[in-house]
């Protein structure tokens, strides 16, 4: 899905390699969820068809599923335009320490996690971590 390129502050892309494992899985849950619709949506009838409804919701079952639907996708599309921003932004990282500090974050380890595992301290860590933003925020103001 090719979607529009969107420029992202260094704040921006820190939160997208953050979030990015879970975008997956939260994407893939929607895909699923889109994809198999519930058939017990019914109109309702008799008193409760008469009573008032609540100011500013939509009465009929079909109608308030289709607008919930419809937010969920929307919501689908933002993530993976963040995921496809990461995505083609992983070529401008040659660096094997940010790579191993990229795949880290990607896979959604603390920054904690990544000093334990590679030996190195927090500090060093974060040092990565903005040499890796300051390269995707590069390409995303180009």
């Amino acid at each position: 899905m090719a979607v529009a390129e969107k420029l992202y502050s260094d704040i921006e892309i820190i939160e997208i390699l953050s979030n990015y494992h879970w975008m997956i899985k939260e994407v893939k849950r929607i895909d699923y969820l889109l994809d198999n619709t519930d058939q017990s949506l019914t109109a309702q009838y008799g008193i409760e068809a008469t009573m008032p409804k609540p100011k500013g919701l939509t009465s009929d079952a079909m109608t308030n599923e289709i607008i919930r639907r419809d937010k969920k996708l929307n919501r689908k599309v933002r993530m993976l335009r963040k995921i496809e921003f990461v995505q083609n932004s992983l070529h401008l990282i040659t660096d094997e320490r940010e790579k191993v500090v990229l795949d880290c974050l990607l896979d959604g380890m603390s920054i904690n996690a990544i000093a334990n595992h590679m030996g190195l301290s927090r500090r060093h860590i974060h040092r990565l971590r903005d040499s890796i933003v300051c390269k995707m925020s590069h390409m995303s103001h180009k």
